[in-house]
């Protein structure tokens, strides 16, 4: 059973993980159901991207006429970058259906996973238009987090252009080999600034009936401030942590039930050409397949640290837990009329 509301109270990291991990476990079917369609649907998009960078390098390996591969290799790019903006949204879109069905289960109302899924349908506008505005504010940060790495490449660059042999050669050298690590660090930077920032958004969307930019404000109101003395009372810190936590997981899914497909693709290598993957595809689809199953089973666990993250907020910013209580406190009997 769920913690009654009497349970409900500012959790500690170590906590919020403990409860996560107890809450995929008691309800692991419907968790399971509620991710396995999305990450259907993601391995279609990413299918679908395989083949068609298979294409572009079947292309390039046999020299294929020139206008032929620029089209496959603007195909190629489209396709990379639609794949990462719908893979996201399907992700935050995930993420939602599970906090709708987590956060009431854990605060002991009854939730159904088709409950999840009809909020998820209802709320797909606002979820879109806040989705769009995390891209544009996430695109203004990735900007200026690259800035200085890009003036660097520039200045490298010029330096090269205009000197001959000599110690300004060596100069603009350095500022590229700078250049790229600075722009590296800023790329990464600013991810994780995306990921950090965001994480709250999908709960809220889920459980506040907010508009896209309310729900835009909202989920960094929860994340600002402190709710705690100490350097890990800093709500950027323990969400970074949580986050950190999140994405161990699901790197280390993605690689242990990635294996099989690996081993199929190493198995029809081909040392000549080592970019292309000969594997059958009667044998890599299913491999792939299990990579799936695997995701749908241990994702989930996941997206109910964000939940309880959200939960966790709503206890310690406004006090949700004594809501909760005397919502559930039986009502003080009238007193008589003329008691002293």
């Amino acid at each position: 059973m769920s913690p009654p509301p009497s349970d409900l109270r500012p959790l500690a990291l170590g906590e919020i993980i403990d409860r996560s991990a107890t809450f995929w476990r008691r309800h692991f079917r419907p968790l399971f159901l509620l991710s396995l369609g999305f990450n259907l649907v993601t391995y279609i998009l990413t299918k679908v991207l395989q083949l068609t960078l298979q294409e572009t390098l079947v292309l390039q390996t046999r020299g294929g006429d020139l206008e032929e591969l620029s089209a496959s290799l603007l195909r190629t790019g489209v396709s990379a970058g639609g794949f990462f903006l719908v893979s996201l949204w399907l992700y935050y879109l995930n993420t939602l259906v599970v906090a709708r069905y987590v956060v009431p289960t854990q605060l002991g109302d009854e939730a159904a996973p088709a409950s999840s899924l009809q909020r998820a349908w209802k709320r797909l506008g606002a979820l879109t238009g806040a989705y769009v505005l995390s891209l544009l504010w996430g695109t203004g940060v990735l900007l200026l987090m690259m800035l200085p790495g890009g003036l660097m490449l520039g200045g490298g660059g010029v330096l090269i252009a205009q000197a001959g042999r000599g110690a300004p050669q060596l100069a603009g050298a350095a500022l590229l080999i700078g250049g790229v690590i600075v722009v590296s660090l800023g790329f990464v930077g600013a991810l994780l600034w995306y990921l950090l920032r965001f994480s709250l958004l999908a709960p809220v969307l889920a459980m506040e009936d907010l508009s896209a930019a309310r729900s835009f404000r909202r989920s960094g109101e929860l994340l600002s401030g402190r709710v705690e003395p100490g350097f890990i009372g800093r709500m950027t810190v323990r969400a970074m942590l949580l986050v950190t936590v999140v994405s161990l997981i699901l790197l280390a899914v993605s690689a242990l039930f990635g294996l099989p497909a690996l081993v199929v693709q190493f198995a029809y290598r081909d040392p000549s050409q080592p970019l292309l993957s000969p594997a059958p595809q009667a044998l890599l689809i299913p491999a792939e397949l299990l990579q799936v199953v695997g995701q749908a089973v241990l994702n989930p666990l996941g997206l109910v640290v964000y939940a309880m993250l959200y939960l966790d907020m709503r206890v310690r910013r406004e006090g949700l837990d004594i809501e909760r209580r005397l919502d559930a406190a039986p009502p003080s009997p009238a007193q008589p009329v003329g008691a002293a």
